[in-house]
């Protein structure tokens, strides 16, 4: 039996969490839940799965969920002091990282600071900390494993040999909802036209940064260092299938690779269980159904997210931080309507160009940087 504590339990990758552990009630417990201020779909969970603990990041919102359970032996807490106490809790196996932002970078390093797994799914905890983060898990004996998609097909696939036989990564990208249109066609386009993603049903800010290919510069950063592996032996394919999940290419030119279907059960089914594999229902690839598989080169030209994104992982230091909370910033004026689509690549290369770098940021200085960037785009 494995203690669970979800971070991030009410939204996309909590919610498939939990359908897991509905499945598996013999080998997997909720010990804590934390959200940040979903009240009454926590209180659901709570009412199913039983949790010990149970956090809000609000603190009006926690108010209320503890009068919503008070029949309950549920303990409440709430803030980010309830959020490190929840990960830290000595009962815990695994902490999965689930929340959103920023604010999921410290609940992770506390989670590693007791020694505990970490099956993560926050960005930002690689990509403005990881320089931070895998050295502390090495120290501390904690395993990173990966729940985004790409990141488990290339776990998966590195079973296949050893760290030294890496030659390079096969990084895929669906192409979002405007492969193979140029700048030109660009210039107009909506929110409303970039959220439809043919592949995936993700979240709005996920699914702009697929539209833009920055999220496959993310993916860039948190594969470099969650693998050990240099920025220039990652590449990108865009493969509009998404079947091929990703790949390793090893020193031998054999290609492992991952495929199925697009679930996000399977990775993080694959990080709870990890090294076993366990039964899964529901679809199964049909390679007969699925038919061609093809793979192109990215146009980095046009999708200026990429490039920018592989800039700031060669450079370093606080540049990931940098280019991380300007498309943020630059994602939210989309979705407002208060900028053009090809304008959030002018406003990550402007705070790249004109925010502060710092060659080895502290855990402090990284939150430092993320709000001299916000307040540079809001003072343009």
């Amino acid at each position: 039996m494995k203690n669970i504590v979800i971070l991030g339990s009410t939204g996309s990758i909590g919610t498939q969490t939990l359908d897991i552990v509905r499945n598996n009630p013999e080998e997997l417990r909720v010990l804590a839940l934390v959200a940040g201020r979903n009240s009454d779909l926590l209180e659901e969970q709570i009412r199913e799965f039983h949790p010990k603990v149970a956090v809000l990041y609000d603190e009006e919102a926690a108010r209320t969920l503890k009068a919503m359970i008070s029949y309950t032996d549920c303990r409440v807490l709430s803030g980010m002091e309830g959020i490190l106490e929840a990960a830290a809790l000595p009962e815990a196996d695994i902490v999965v990282g689930a929340m959103v932002g920023m604010i999921g970078i410290r609940p992770v390093i506390a989670a590693i600071e007791t020694g505990k797994d970490v099956a993560l799914a926050n960005k930002e905890t690689l990509v403005c900390a990881g320089h931070v983060i895998m050295p502390l898990a090495k120290k501390k004996g904690a395993r990173i494993l990966p729940v985004d998609s790409e990141h488990s097909a290339i776990f998966q696939s590195l079973r296949a040999g050893e760290h030294n036989e890496i030659e390079k990564i096969l990084l895929t990208a669906s192409g979002g909802p405007f492969r193979g249109k140029k700048a030109a066609s660009l210039m107009h386009m909506t929110a409303k036209e970039a959220l439809k993603h043919p592949n995936w049903d993700m979240g709005p800010k996920v699914t702009i940064d697929s539209s833009t290919l920055v999220n496959k510069g993310l993916e860039i950063m948190e594969a470099h260092h969650l693998f050990d592996v240099p920025v220039d032996d990652i590449e990108v394919y865009v493969h509009p299938q998404s079947i091929v999940h990703s790949a390793v290419q090893f020193r031998d030119g054999a290609v492992i690779a991952q495929l199925g279907v697009p679930d996000m059960h399977i990775p993080i089914q694959y990080a709870l269980f990890y090294p076993e594999r366990v039964a899964l229902g529901g679809e199964r690839l049909d390679l007969f159904k699925a038919g061609s598989l093809t793979f192109e080169k990215p146009d980095m030209d046009t999708f200026k997210g990429l490039s920018l994104a592989i800039r700031a992982a060669k450079q370093g230091g606080n540049m990931p931080t940098i280019f991380n909370a300007a498309n943020e910033a630059a994602v939210r004026k989309f979705l407002k309507d208060e900028i053009r689509f090809l304008q959030i690549y002018d406003i990550i290369e402007d705070a790249m160009d004109n925010v502060s770098f710092s060659e080895d940021p502290s855990i402090d200085e990284v939150f430092i940087t993320e709000k001299e960037t916000l307040e540079y785009i809001d003072a343009d």
